[in-house]
């Protein structure tokens, strides 16, 4: 029986983990990876990476460290988590039953694609999942935006603050009639075009045009970079069973990272808390064992 069981290998997990045994907690954190989203890097061409401040290079001490530290990780896929007489059973794929005091679950979501020729090819080339993380690397640059919702939207509005020029591409009226929406087709630096089918991502060693559609005609224009703003997918599903979760699928916490269910805290992308920056993790994963701990003291 371990007192912590820490789901999730990305930012807020490895972060989890590290200050658990700095408390001395007696700790496992199981993931497919570690380093999660700190593995994706957005490259554009001509840019040089000593441009901007990430929160990668202290992930990376959390890596090294936890990497260092055999016996408090593994690498496997949690299949499913359950609660069991006060406390909890993970089941991992490879066939293993765990038991735990209490869980972080850190899994992180998964962006939505559209799986369109180029596209696996080019992810971080040039083609980025997250304007919130990698917009201000398009300083002077024209980049292309697919996407209707209130998520693109804000997207669209924070690339058009720094890019020379943004192309939004919406597949249907989405959130277009809002006030966002009337101010970005007013933007001078924005063009929307409607019903869009984006149909091909073309480039060498990095996003070079896209190929789409847009009523009815077929158009290729040439670009620095592509956004597909469709929302994220939170990986969640090992705790659907447990009622918290919301009608998105992420796992609702309060101030502290803690989940309606006792001992089952929960940190990052995988949560409703906006995340989506790697500092911002580093942080609730922190703030989810810290809070982790003072439950099990009750314990």
């Amino acid at each position: 029986m371990y007192d912590l069981i820490i789901i999730g290998g990305g930012p807020a997990g490895l972060t989890a983990a590290v200050y658990a045994l700095y408390k001395r907690i007696e700790t496992l954190l199981i993931s497919e990876d570690l380093g999660g989203k700190v593995s994706y890097h957005l490259k554009l061409k001509g840019f040089e990476g000593h441009e901007i401040i990430t929160g990668a290079d202290v992930v990376e001490k959390f890596k090294r460290q936890l990497e260092y530290l055999r016996f408090a990780h593994r690498i496997d896929r949690i299949a499913k988590v359950e609660p069991v007489n006060g406390n909890f059973a993970v089941l991992t794929q490879s066939g293993e039953r765990l038991e735990a005091r209490a869980i972080v679950v850190a899994t992180g979501a998964t962006p939505q694609r559209i799986d369109v020729p180029g596209e696996r090819r080019l992810i971080g080339r040039g083609l980025s999942y997250s304007a919130v993380s990698h917009a201000q690397l398009f300083i002077e640059r024209e980049a292309v935006l697919f996407g209707s919702g209130a998520r693109a939207l804000r997207a669209a509005a924070e690339l058009a603050n720094v890019a020379r020029h943004v192309h939004l591409l919406l597949p249907d009226r989405g959130e277009m009639e809002s006030p966002l929406g009337k101010k970005l087709r007013a933007s001078s630096n924005l063009t929307v075009y409607e019903n869009a089918e984006l149909r091909e991502i073309r480039g060498e060693q990095f996003v070079e045009s896209i190929v789409f559609q847009s009523q009815g005609v077929a158009r290729e224009i040439a670009v620095d970079g592509l956004f597909i703003e469709l929302g994220l997918i939170p990986n969640s599903q090992l705790v659907a069973d447990l009622g918290v979760t919301d009608n998105q699928g992420r796992i609702v916490v309060d101030c502290k990272c803690a989940t309606s269910h006792p001992g089952l805290f929960a940190a990052g992308d995988v949560t409703d808390v906006f995340i989506e920056q790697v500092l911002i993790c580093i942080g609730e994963g922190a703030k989810a064992v810290l809070n982790a701990y003072e439950y099990l003291l009750t314990q």
